[in-house]
């Protein structure tokens, strides 16, 4: 069976735009769609699981079954063909995602549920996905329509890490037909210009072989945070690819400090591609 792409969905309108943007994504990709409700039960069933109070899952509700019924009727007006399927799951959103991630192409969120807090610049949903997911999770936020044919933006460090953002970034690019921009943030104190473009283009080139026919530049960006750097590079991107952890990752975190700062602050939506749960994506 061909592994779905899943989306969650809570009525928010940043889950429908989500939701419209995996079934482009699945679309892409050949793949079937899954849209995904979690409720969480009044008496006490959610994130954290079943209280020991509660005698019993409960049962799916009727306003999580005509949510998933009018989002799912919305995709099939936009994508008669595409294979869709809903599910309501007994549980909070975030673990009802991670727990699907496991099966999944890849899992789409909203960058802001129906909770979301206006100072917070992405939801804990999305957070929470982006940081214990399997495999590829987009945040997805809307975009201009410059940005919509602009490059996808890819993140490389030389770590192991960057290799399935690589991988998802230039399969992203081919099926779009979008050119694709390799970018390195190098602190020019600490890592030579010439050194910084030497380990870019080597780490690139396999996935040039691979992919000839997309248009691919890489950059240095010289600057000494990276995370800023990538953020504003994400304002000229379609989509912004990192790795979950890079070279500077620090044992224990989930997320690297580039990954969570484009999470919550990228330009665009953004990819956070950890390795699949049967292994990592290689040229």
């Amino acid at each position: 069976m061909d592994k779905p792409v899943v989306v969650g969905v809570d009525g928010s309108p940043a889950s429908i735009a989500a939701a419209r943007y995996a079934a482009e994504l699945a679309s892409r990709r050949l793949a079937p769609l899954l849209i995904v409700h979690g409720y969480v039960h009044p008496l006490g069933y959610g994130a954290a699981g079943v209280s020991p109070y509660t005698p019993a899952l409960p049962d799916p509700r009727a306003d999580g079954a005509n949510l998933l019924a009018r989002v799912a009727s919305g995709v099939a007006r936009q994508f008669p063909c595409l294979d869709t399927a809903t599910e309501q799951v007994a549980a909070g959103a975030a673990p009802a995602l991670i727990e699907r991630s496991r099966g999944a192409e890849a899992v789409v969120v909203g960058h802001r549920g129906i909770g979301g807090c206006a100072e917070l610049l992405v939801g804990s949903v999305g957070s929470q996905v982006a940081a214990r997911a399997s495999g590829p999770v987009v945040i997805f936020r809307p975009i201009t329509e410059r940005q919509a044919a602009a490059p996808v933006l890819v993140g490389v460090d030389g770590s192991a890490g960057c290799l399935p953002a690589l991988a998802f970034a230039f399969d992203e690019a081919a099926r779009r037909a979008l050119p694709l921009l390799a970018v390195h943030v190098a602190d020019e104190r600490v890592e030579p210009a010439w050194l910084a473009e030497s380990m870019l283009e080597t780490v690139v080139a396999p996935w040039t072989d691979k992919y000839p026919l997309v248009d691919v530049r890489c950059q240095v960006r010289p600057a000494s945070v990276v995370d800023r750097a990538m953020v504003d590079a994400s304002s000229n991107a379609s989509l912004a690819v990192v790795g979950s952890r890079g070279r500077g990752g620090i044992s224990g975190l989930l997320l690297g400090s580039v990954s969570q700062a484009l999470v919550h602050q990228a330009r665009c939506p953004v990819a956070v591609v950890h390795p699949y749960a049967t292994g990592s994506i290689h040229a």
